[in-house]
């Protein structure tokens, strides 16, 4: 029992130096205690509150950063939305412009045909004339030519009458040989 006496006596021992008397460790727990009251009055409670604040600030900044990314989530939408239009836009205006290129091009070529169709109408209609005032100059020709010739073989004077039937006669003559001809 040797080995107990001598165990209670250094704990003994050792709590008289931890605690030497009993009032100057109940004056020093209640030191701890105002310690501890006033850590939590002036220390714990307004850091907690600055936590908190700066808690509130963050989830905040989180809910504001999310409420951000849905609307450029929905601006890049409406950007590619508008992005997509104006692309069918500027397709349309194209496929516009070229059907339209198309038609006006058809319609100069269109002109332009019928103009080269008058064009050569009109430059048949004046080779037809020009072929009908040589033709009525050479059988005006022809008719001088005829009634010199037929003076001179009769050798007198021939009236109007005589003339104009010689004339005709002549014509009829050139007209039977150039339909013999035609044919």
């Amino acid at each position: 029992m040797i080995v107990l006496a001598d165990l209670s006596e250094l704990f003994n021992g050792f709590l008289e130096k931890l605690i030497p008397s009993f009032w100057s460790f109940l004056v020093q727990f209640l030191a701890l205690v105002v310690l501890i009251v006033v850590f939590l009055i002036f220390g714990y409670k307004p850091v907690k509150k600055m936590l908190n604040k700066r808690q509130d600030h963050i989830e905040e900044n989180i809910k504001e950063a999310e409420e951000n990314n849905e609307i450029s989530r929905r601006n890049i939408e409406e950007s590619e939305r508008l992005i997509l239009d104006s692309k069918v836009e500027a397709n349309k205006i194209i496929t516009e412009a070229k059907e339209k290129a198309i038609e006006e091009s058809n319609i100069i070529v269109m002109n332009a045909e019928e103009e080269s169709k008058a064009m050569k109408r009109r430059a048949e209609e004046e080779i037809k004339q020009k072929e009908a005032d040589s033709l009525d100059a050479i059988h005006k020709e022809m008719v001088d030519v005829a009634l010199d010739a037929s003076s001179e073989l009769l050798k007198r004077n021939i009236t109007s009458e005589d003339n104009k039937k010689l004339v005709k006669d002549f014509i009829d003559e050139l007209s039977e040989g150039d339909d013999e001809r035609a044919n």
